[in-house]
């Protein structure tokens, strides 16, 4: 299927504030999207997380695209990798892994401002994150620092379940921002979205969202994708998703039997 009209105008918006909303995108996969997520909700992968929360449900779960028909139909059928690729700026486009994350109605919890860059073992300046919600979302749509794609270091991953450190040992990070604290200090965006918008944000983004106070539940679904940059770089621990055994070596390009090229320019 062919890619949605990406505009000049939007790839040029994703470069400069390191996230774009795509409006209408992907309406036609939204019954396949809805369909994954509730066999992944039924039959949770090894990764299946409920986030400690103490009211409501905030449930995620990733790399399960393989194992789930749907998100594989997704990903190598759907217009999804070109859309990728024309805003990375990049003649190819590498399948990293989805990720569900699931808020039902009355979860007050957060997901805290982190950057997706010091979680992955992945490098470059070309990598592209989707964001779909399957749900209507206004108050609790994905929210992003314009611009923070562009910082010099990154910002200190923490657990989401305690706030502690993500990784053991001093490492040359930045305090997690808290744009809320100081309005007008950053730039955020966010979008009223449908089913079928997306948004479309680099790995170094910094991005979060409010609790969902809605009566309807919030379901979403990412696809990560990496462009010809892209390169694997070693962690100081274990990475979220892992991978184990992987056997890649740092400045390597991502194996490509575990992370196939789905589309590449004529």
């Amino acid at each position: 299927m062919s890619a949605p009209q990406i505009t000049e105008q939007m790839i040029e918006d994703f470069q400069r504030d390191g996230v774009v909303m795509v409006p209408g995108a992907l309406t036609d996969w939204v019954d396949v999207m809805r369909a994954g997520v509730e066999r992944n909700m039924a039959e949770p992968g090894e990764y299946a997380s409920e986030n400690a929360v103490t009211e409501g449900r905030f449930f995620d779960d990733y790399v399960n695209w393989t194992r789930i028909p749907e998100y594989e139909r997704l990903v190598r059928e759907s217009p999804a990798g070109e859309i990728a690729a024309r805003l990375m700026r990049s003649q190819s486009a590498q399948f990293f892994h989805d990720h569900v994350l699931v808020k039902e109605p009355g979860t007050p919890k957060p997901t805290p401002w982190h950057q997706d860059g010091p979680y992955y073992f992945v490098e470059g300046e070309q990598t592209a994150s989707f964001w779909m919600p399957l749900d209507p979302v206004g108050e609790n749509s994905l929210r992003f620092i314009a611009g923070s794609h562009k910082w010099d270091r990154m910002v200190r991953p923490v657990s989401w379940a305690d706030d502690s450190d993500f990784y053991e040992g001093k490492q040359d990070w930045i305090p997690v921002p808290d744009p809320d604290a100081n309005p007008g200090d950053m730039k955020v965006l966010e979008w009223p979205m449908q089913p079928g918008d997306i948004v479309v944000f680099d790995y170094r983004t910094v991005h979060g969202a409010r609790g969902n106070f809605a009566d309807t539940r919030r379901r979403a679904l990412s696809l990560r994708w990496m462009g010809d940059d892209a390169r694997y770089i070693e962690r100081p621990g274990r990475t979220s998703p892992p991978f184990p055994g992987h056997g890649m070596e740092s400045g390597q390009r991502l194996r490509e039997d575990w992370f196939p090229v789905l589309w590449r320019a004529a």
